[in-house]
């Protein structure tokens, strides 16, 4: 889930737990150029403080005018739409033709949101249904493949990291990869049999597994919701996880290293049971080319482009290109 959301659900249990009176607002459908995705939450509280946006135009304001008078959502869940003519559109905000459908939930002693809170905090993807005729939730173990639904009458909302990351590799790097990705919402694993690694790495919130990184991959059940990046800069053990993560459905694959570096990779992995296309997929060297040289900048670097790629955003070649490789020891990022 979005940390933006994720501080709407911290909001309303401080707030409610507190003994004052919120309403959850969360986008379950959106038409033309709507602002925000669907599953895009915010809380209002009794007196109109606000946490979060489900359109970052003015239809947070009518919002909070409506639900602080008891106009809408006073007693049990209610769907409201904006912008479907194009005055509405104007008068709130939103782009040319946008409209969004948010369901407004009053929250009770019923709504479950320290349980559910507490499960995220374990790292636990969780299910969330609302029934809208009687304001009930339950909640239940969720799964990668979950998404919202919603029939007009039961709302499912997805809560959790629903993104995965398999980092090969303890060190230094990794450590800035693995805290800035768990603040994008992955759940993120860390893979390194080399005990003076595996035995200094101290990174709360992220999982260290000891065995050898192909198993680790095939252990993850790859899916289009894992990332795995290799980052020991030892081909016994990148390759290894490469030559499983590019078999399987995984969003992005990455390798640490110079140009020269991945295409003597890309020819060694060309030597197995893979093919072309499935070599292609790899991002080696990994990262947008942003000059990045230290650790917390590499791990800026590889995170941009796994966003461009889950974003479905293509990096363009107006980028500037380096005047030369460097050198295989260096860890710098490129993009070749």
């Amino acid at each position: 889930m979005d940390s933006v959301d994720l501080e709407v659900i911290k909001a309303a249990v401080s707030w409610t737990e507190a003994g004052r009176g919120a309403t959850i607002g969360t986008v379950t459908r959106t038409w033309g150029s709507a602002p925000r995705p669907v599953g895009a939450m915010l809380v209002i509280r009794d007196d109109g403080h606000v946490v979060g946006s489900v359109s970052g135009g003015c239809v947070e304001d009518d919002l909070i005018a409506k639900v602080k008078s008891h106009r809408l959502a006073s007693g049990k869940p209610e769907t409201v739409t904006y912008g479907v003519t194009e005055e509405d559109a104007r008068r709130y905000g939103l782009p040319c033709g946008g409209t969004l459908q948010i369901v407004l939930e009053p929250l009770g002693k019923g709504a479950k949101l320290r349980e559910l809170l507490e499960a995220i905090e374990r790292h636990e993807l969780v299910a969330r249904f609302l029934d809208l005729d009687t304001g009930a939730v339950r909640l239940q173990p969720g799964n990668w493949s979950d998404a919202l639904e919603f029939d007009d009458r039961v709302l499912k909302t997805v809560h959790g990291p629903r993104w995965r990351l398999l980092v090969i590799g303890a060190g230094q790097t990794s450590r800035y990869l693995a805290q800035m990705a768990m603040a994008l919402d992955y759940h993120v694993t860390v893979c390194d049999p080399r005990e003076e690694y595996a035995e200094e790495w101290d990174v709360a919130g992220a999982t260290l597994v000891r065995g050898y990184p192909d198993d680790a991959v095939v252990a993850m059940n790859p899916d289009p919701h894992l990332a795995v990046v290799a980052v020991t800069h030892d081909p016994k053990l990148d390759d290894a996880a490469l030559l499983e993560a590019l078999k399987a459905p995984c969003f992005y694959v990455g390798a640490l290293g110079s140009k020269k570096n991945n295409d003597a990779r890309r020819r060694r992995l060309a030597g197995f049971d893979l093919a072309e296309a499935e070599i292609a997929r790899l991002h080696g060297p990994v990262g947008l080319k942003i000059g990045a040289k230290t650790p917390p900048e590499i791990a800026v670097a590889i995170l941009a482009e796994m966003t461009a790629v889950r974003r479905g955003v293509t990096i363009g070649d107006t980028l500037v290109q380096p005047a030369s490789d460097f050198a295989p020891s260096s860890c710098a990022v490129q993009q070749g």
